[in-house]
């Protein structure tokens, strides 16, 4: 390829690159651009680049033809950067001269600093306190939309013709379920909140000594702070059964075998309520609440004729109010059985915790008298009827 093909590919549309005037102007900017980046003086450059303007046509044509193998675009680019570049370095210097002359002046720096940070920190608690603020805003908002919404209804309820009604009914609905089912609430309340009314006199120091005590009949369980006159000579009657319970634990002779007391062979079987209403007589109706706390080892004590008997639990069983055969069985050992209700607050089945005497010695118990129950032909005693059974007859 000969070397004028090579100089008329890059040539533009209606560019006349024959002009001197301005192939004379290309130069000089050229030489002005070439005199930024090698330190050459400007004006003898603009001369040398001069030189080929009065030279001849053949002369001049090749090294026009190489120095313009660029875009005019691209050439005009490469000059707009060359001063972008320039400005940029120059503002980099004059801010850098600034700050090393703020730092270096401690006091003005040590204000400017202070006030920038105490500015900072005003920005940035207005920043943080604004969506709290707004947020608190909106929680009055909706509380008193809220409140007013309750008191506008409250308003329009009282004003209708079926409040009165409606209040009433829930009245009743609400002393109704009190009157029945109030010993349920009360027994909970009392198997977690009574401190128990034990005597400090009671509480026994060794339990196998053959200690004289008064001659009252009692019950003392240490470990549920019971301690609770018996109630001996009562029969298997449900009602005198509950007469003798308002003044503590009753004696149950249920059997020939289960007539025996403190200190002879066989069962002595002692009854009392776990829960009962608050509006029967008595002071006793929660007595064994926390009988059921009751495990084997536990010492029980029994106080009759002036003695006191020791025992230890060894059972614990759940029986229907019928099924107090099947646990409650002939033997020749002194065994106490206590009954109540369970669970709290209903009378749907019974409790029974047996146990064995420790002191006095066993072995010494003397047989039960000849004065001796018949067989109950019923169940064991349990609570007095609910209201409901009140009302209706029925248990």
């Amino acid at each position: 390829m000969r070397p004028n093909d090579t100089f008329q590919t890059p040539q533009l549309p209606q560019r006349d690159l024959q002009v001197p005037e301005r192939d004379a102007a290309i130069n000089v900017v050229r030489g002005q651009l070439d005199a930024l980046y090698s330190g050459q003086d400007s004006a003898s450059e603009s001369q040398a680049t001069t030189t080929p303007q009065a030279a001849s046509p053949s002369t001049s044509q090749p090294a026009q033809n190489s120095d313009n193998t660029q875009q005019p675009g691209e050439q005009w680019q490469q000059y707009h950067t060359a001063w972008q570049n320039y400005y940029q370095k120059y503002y980099e210097r004059y801010y850098t001269e600034h700050v090393h002359k703020a730092i270096k002046d401690q006091p003005l720096g040590t204000q400017a600093i202070k006030a920038t940070a105490h500015t900072s920190q005003q920005i940035s608690d207005a920043v943080t306190d604004t969506p709290s603020k707004e947020k608190q805003e909106a929680l009055l908002d909706l509380k008193q939309k809220l409140i007013t919404n309750v008191e506008e209804s409250a308003k329009k309820a009282r004003k209708s013709r079926h409040f009165l009604p409606i209040a009433a009914a829930i009245c009743v609905v609400i002393v109704f379920a009190f009157l029945q089912y109030n010993r349920v609430l009360i027994s909970n309340v009392k198997a977690y909140v009574t401190p128990g009314s034990i005597n400090p006199q009671n509480i026994v120091v060794d339990p196998t000594a053959d200690a004289k005590v008064g001659p009252e009949p009692k019950l003392i369980i240490p470990k549920i702070n019971v301690d609770v006159p018996v109630v001996y000579g009562v029969t298997t009657d449900n009602n005198e059964q509950m007469k003798a319970m308002e003044a503590g634990v009753a004696h149950w002779p249920g059997a020939s075998f289960a007539s025996s007391m403190p200190g002879q062979t066989g069962n002595t079987v002692l009854a009392g309520h776990s829960s009962n209403d608050m509006f029967d007589k008595g002071k006793f109706k929660f007595v064994f609440v926390q009988l059921d706390k009751l495990d084997k080892g536990d010492t029980i004590y029994a106080n009759y004729e002036g003695k006191r008997y020791t025992y230890t639990v060894t059972g614990k069983d759940v029986v229907t109010p019928t099924g107090w055969q099947s646990v409650i069985k002939e033997t020749t050992k002194p065994m106490l059985v206590l009954v109540t209700c369970t669970p709290i607050g209903t009378a749907e089945k019974r409790l029974l915790i047996s146990a064995e005497q420790v002191s006095p010695d066993p072995n010494a118990a003397a047989a039960p008298t000849s004065s001796q129950s018949p067989d109950a032909g019923g169940g064991m005693p349990g609570n007095s009827p609910t209201f409901v059974e009140r009302i209706f007859g029925s248990r």
